[in-house]
């Protein structure tokens, strides 16, 4: 019945929009919601990919005995590393050692 109706290019993009504009979305629910899924796959999938691909640069033979909570934390910093970079490590490093000092301060 879609197919009738719809006028324009064949991508998935078109359809998506066209669906829209035309307020077609409670006539066409499954197919919208089945066209928002496939628009966004890709991404996902390649986020996923690039997600395992930093970690296995990350484990590597010589890093095999750290521990699961390590491997984790270097798996997020080097996958969120444009978030790292933008980072005050000498903020958090002084945050950090007054934190955990066991001097009192008097």
């Amino acid at each position: 019945m879609f197919i009738r109706v719809y006028e324009g290019e064949d991508d998935i993009i078109s359809v998506l929009k066209y669906i829209i504009e035309k307020k077609l979305t409670e006539v066409y629910p499954t197919i919208e919601i089945v066209l928002r899924i496939i628009a966004t796959t890709p991404v996902t999938v390649a986020s996923a990919e690039r997600s395992f691909s930093r970690l296995n640069i990350i484990k590597t033979y010589l890093r095999n005995s750290m521990t699961q909570d390590r491997l984790s934390a270097l798996a997020i910093l080097s996958i969120e590393n444009d978030v790292a970079h933008s980072l005050d490590y000498c903020a958090l490093i002084k945050d950090f050692s007054l934190r955990k000092s066991r001097k009192h301060q008097f």
